[in-house]
This record gives structure tokens, sequence and C-alpha cells, in this order.
């Protein structure tokens, strides 16, 4: 059905999807939802009604009843959603700072689920392929790898973006104007219920230190369905800036680079916006000039047409060649070295290595000495392997993990020292330290070795351009090589197999 429903969208985009509600009381989206929440672990999180799943799971009749029941509500329209239990948790990456999480109730977000079963295929049809927050088959690597091939040089010579646009919106998902959202959402669903069921998520009260407050404006997060209603919002700056990037129509960016040519050939500038969510950058190929009115004009957009605010403290102009941040990355336009052309590099900044080893050095502080090495490599693991994970495709990666590992062990071993003082350091040494399978000297106690930044490998993430295929649409042509590729393809092939170079 997720199928069927993408393929009528992506075949008319004009078109009204008017009996939905029925597809979100279905048995089978309510089944399969609940099996997408059983496998979170926040399932077992309580919401305003104490309610878990295992609870549900372990009372009579377990959760076929309680679907039944729910599925009961909803027909027949006495379904209200609950008010979101807030919590404020810290900010990554920025210590000191939190931000308002919602806990909805289990039964509100079995709802939620069902609903984005159903709207997501209609909505991913209209996402420009330069969004990529919070859709299927893309992740934060595609975005930073797009930026990082827009500084690349073509065919037609060096790169033309001379600047980069960094974008901040003030409290953007707080900031969402229901009436605003609630207008884009009709454009393609015209089932009344439907619009009336995600009305009352918007309403829904939200218990903040043992008071309920109702919000006039903004969705709650940490519901399932706010990443969707938030990316149906901000598609309208994809739409200002479609004319020079891919859109939902033509993947290929061919015609998006034609108009950038034909604008720059007049004397104008031209630009490129890669979207997260609500974090964007916005290459400029042209002057600061062109970029400062851009700005100014993008600031008025938000304030007409979305009701919302740029921070123009945090909405940085930059050249390129100093590099911009994004995503956690540090993307720079620097000259190769191989052909000493300006490519775009993305770096591990700085600040992120700071922050990293002073979170590190919270965890082995002198007041954790009363732990034993194995629960401090409990907590200390999880974060290397996490960060590895994220930062192994930046350039310089594995100079930067050498010396992190390095740095780290030497780390733990103080702390062994200073929990130990009555053992000298070779008798640490022998009984602290292991050896990896690779040869490598770590800490480790009991069956829990101490994990190391270079263990998972680094290298660089392709950029898989615009048009790769979405879960429901396998049919999006691929990339087309030119014939000058198709040749050193076939040629190499020939090579491989024994067979004579003869392709012309």
């Amino acid at each position: 059905m997720q199928g069927k429903l993408y393929r009528w969208s992506r075949g008319d985009r004009y078109k009204v999807f008017a009996d939905l509600f029925n597809l979100v009381c279905d048995r089978r989206t309510l089944e399969i939802a609940w099996q997408r929440l059983a496998r979170n672990q926040g399932s077992n999180t309580p919401g305003t009604d104490g309610v878990t799943r295992r609870m549900i799971e372990e009372q009579p009749g377990g959760y076929a009843q309680y679907l039944g029941h729910l599925r009961e509500e909803l027909r027949d329209g006495s379904y209200r959603p609950q008010p979101v239990r807030q919590r404020l948790i810290p900010k990554p990456g920025k210590p000191g700072q939190l931000r308002p999480l919602g806990i909805p109730t289990l039964r509100d977000r079995l709802v939620q689920m069902a609903l984005k079963l159903i709207l997501e295929p209609i909505f991913e049809a209209d996402f420009y392929p330069t969004s990529y927050g919070f859709r299927p088959g893309r992740c934060t690597h595609d975005a930073v790898a797009r930026l990082g091939r827009l500084l690349h040089p073509s065919s037609n010579g060096p790169s033309r973006f001379a600047f980069a646009t960094e974008g901040d919106i003030k409290g953007c998902f707080d900031a969402i104007d229901h009436h605003v959202l609630l207008e884009r959402l009709r454009h393609r669903i015209g089932d009344r219920k439907v619009l009336r069921l995600i009305r009352r998520f918007l309403q829904a009260g939200i218990l903040a230190e043992g008071r309920v407050r109702n919000p006039v404006t903004g969705t709650p997060q940490g519901g399932i369905i706010s990443p969707l209603l938030a990316n149906v919002y901000l598609t309208a700056l994809d739409e200002r800036y479609r004319r020079w990037t891919p859109d939902r129509e033509h993947y290929s960016d061919a015609k998006a680079r034609d108009h950038r040519r034909r604008d720059r050939a007049k004397g104008m500038p031209a630009f490129y916006m890669v979207r997260y969510a609500d974090d964007f950058v916005i290459l400029v190929a042209g002057t600061h000039e062109d970029a400062s009115k851009e700005k100014g004009a993008l600031s008025t957009f938000l304030k007409a047409q979305l009701k919302m605010e740029l921070s123009q403290e945090k909405t940085l102009i930059t050249p390129v060649t100093r590099g911009f941040d994004f995503l956690g990355y540090r993307i720079v336009s620097e000259k190769s070295a191989k052909n000493r052309k300006l490519v775009g590099k993305p770096y591990i900044p700085k600040p992120k290595l700071k922050a990293l080893r002073t979170r590190i050095k919270v965890m082995t502080a002198r007041s954790q000495i009363h732990c034993s090495l194995e629960s401090l490599l409990q907590e200390l693991n999880p974060l290397i392997r996490g960060w590895r994970t994220y930062f192994r495709h930046a350039v310089g990666a594995t100079k930067e993990f050498a010396t992190l590992d390095w740095w780290l062990w030497r780390r733990v071993f103080r702390w062994l020292r200073k929990k130990h003082r009555g053992i000298g350091t070779h008798a640490l040494r022998r009984r602290y330290r292991r050896l990896t399978p690779t040869g490598a000297r770590v800490w480790g106690e009991g069956a829990r070795t101490m994990a190391t930044f270079r263990d998972g490998g680094t290298t660089p993430y392709p950029d898989r351009g615009t048009n790769f295929p979405g879960p429901w649409d396998p049919g999006i042509p691929r990339l087309r090589m030119d014939a000058r590729t198709v040749r050193i393809t076939l040629n190499a092939l020939n090579r491989h197999f024994g067979a004579p170079s003869a392709v012309g």
C-alpha cells in the first residue's frame, strides 16, 4: 500500500488523497505500527499515563486486545491524544545547554506511527532530493558528501561556489505555525478525519513541572510524526531554491546546472541549498554582496511565509576556502594533493575534538576512582564506537584517531595509578593490559576491553548524487555515465577478464 500511495503521489503532483483514515485504522496498519514500536527501547518509557509496552503485553489479551480497543476508539471518534510529558535533555555538542523533549503516551505513539506509515510515502514524492533529514534511506553523511562534491571541479572547470551561508532558524520546531502547516498538508490530504487527528496532536497539552499548558505553535520534539510534519513545513525552503537545485520532478542535476550557468552568464548569482531538517547550507555562486542580499531576502521570506525568524548572529557567510560547519563536520575547499585543484574536504572540527577530550576527562576524573575499570569501560566504549563511526569519513581521520588512542591510553593509565596508589606501574600493566586481535595494547578487566578509535577504519563516504532511489521507488534512473566513463569502465572489465582493450 505504501508503494501504491507513493506512485500515485509521484504520478500526479496535484493529487489530493481523500480516503486515508480507513488505512490508518486498518488492523494491519496498527499491527505493523506496534511491531515497529516494540523494536524501540523507548517503548518501555512511560508517558503521562504511566503505561509501557511490557505492561500491555502482560495484561490479559496482550497487545492484540489493546489494538482492538484503540481501533474502536479511532473509528467511533472518541480517541483524544493525552498531554505530552516534557523532559529537558542536554544538547549534543553544546555543554550546559538543554532542549525540551516531549514523551507522548504509548497509545499516542502508536497512532502517530500509523499516521506516519500512511502519510510518509505521499509526501516523500514531494520532498526535494537535496533534503536529507529524517527521510528513509538518507543520512547526515549523504548531505555532507553532497556539499563536498559541489565544491569539486567538473568538466566545465573549477567549482563556481565561492561563499557558503550557514542557516540557523530560531527555535524552529517550537515556531512551526499550526495554520500554515495544516494548509500545506491540505495540498495533499483531503480526508478531514486525518487532518483533525493531526490538529489534535499539535494542540495536545504539554506537562512540565506539574502543570499542563496548551501550545499555540510548534510540534512536540520527540513525537514520532513531528519530523515528518517539520519536513512538510520546511519544504517551502527547498521550493524557494528550486530553480538552481534538482526538484521532485527532475532528480538529475543537469537541468539545474544549466539554469545556474545561464544566470552566471547574465551576471546574476546562483544558489544551491542542502538541508537536513532545520539545518541548511546555501552555497553561493557570486559575490559576498550577493550572499548578504540573499540572507536578507531569506529572512523576509521566513517571516512572511513561514512565520519564522532567521538568527542573524548565527547565520554566517564565509568563503568556502575558509570552511564552514555542517552536521558536525568542517567542510573546506582546499587544493587536492593529487592534481592541486580545489576540492571540498570534510574535516573533524577542532572544537569537536576538544569537547570529546573534555567529556572523557570528566569520566576519568579523580572523583570516579571508586568505580571499577570494567564499569568505566562500559561507559567509554559506546562513546568511542559512536564517535569513530560518525567521523571515520573525515579527511585525516586516521591521524586524529591515532592521536586520540595514544591520549586515551595514557589518560586511563593515570586514572588506574590514582585508583591503585599502592601498586607499581609494572604490576598495573600485568593486571590490566590486554592485546587485541590486531596486536594493539589496550586496557581491560574481566571480559571487557577498551575500544580504540582506529578499530572502525577510515574511508571516504561516496556522494550518491541526487537521484538514488528511495524505499518505494526502485525505478528512479541511476546516474548516467558519459561516453568517456563507459569506455574506461569497459576497458577495465576487458583487462580483468583477459579480453583485448578494443573498446573505442
